[in-house]
């Protein structure tokens, strides 16, 4: 499993604002192309998020499940990205003082190819992967910090 932490300038409700609102996952996960749609329980345990993951001509069209949610502290997520397979990612939010947060990301390949041929190299992109992307929702949720 890849982890991977990185502490924000922003109290876990508004990082878990950002995980809350579907409609942004392409601008900080990375490899997420397109969001084409966001069950409106989202993201209640059971709600899907329809994406669209790699580069153009060859993304992949499919869906994350919710497998549990609580708020502002905790979000599992089932990612698709058949024919790859599938990745269980989990997101911890622990407060900290002065209004900060330490996000933890988990992931690892659950079904598919991907989960057949696990690896350490696997474990060191995903990890990479993942650092960037908290990058991108630490900018995000420091943002909207700024903008309120």
């Amino acid at each position: 499993m890849a982890i991977v932490e990185k502490v924000i300038d922003a109290p876990p409700e508004r990082v878990f604002d950002v995980l809350a609102d579907g409609w942004t996952y392409s601008d900080w996960v990375v490899g997420t192309a397109h969001v084409r749609d966001v069950d409106a329980t989202w993201p209640r345990a059971g709600s899907r998020l329809h994406h669209r993951a790699g580069p153009w001509p060859l993304s992949l069209q499919d869906t994350s499940t919710v497998l549990a949610c609580e708020a502002p502290h905790r979000l599992v997520l089932r990612a698709g990205i058949w024919p790859a397979g599938e990745a269980k990612v989990a997101f911890t939010l622990d407060p900290l003082p002065g209004d900060r947060t330490r996000v933890i990301i988990g992931e690892e390949f659950v079904a598919g190819p991907l989960h057949w041929i696990r690896n350490k190299l696997n474990d060191l992109v995903l990890h990479q992967r993942n650092r960037e992307t908290l990058n991108r929702l630490s900018d995000i949720a420091t943002r909207r910090k700024a903008a309120r």
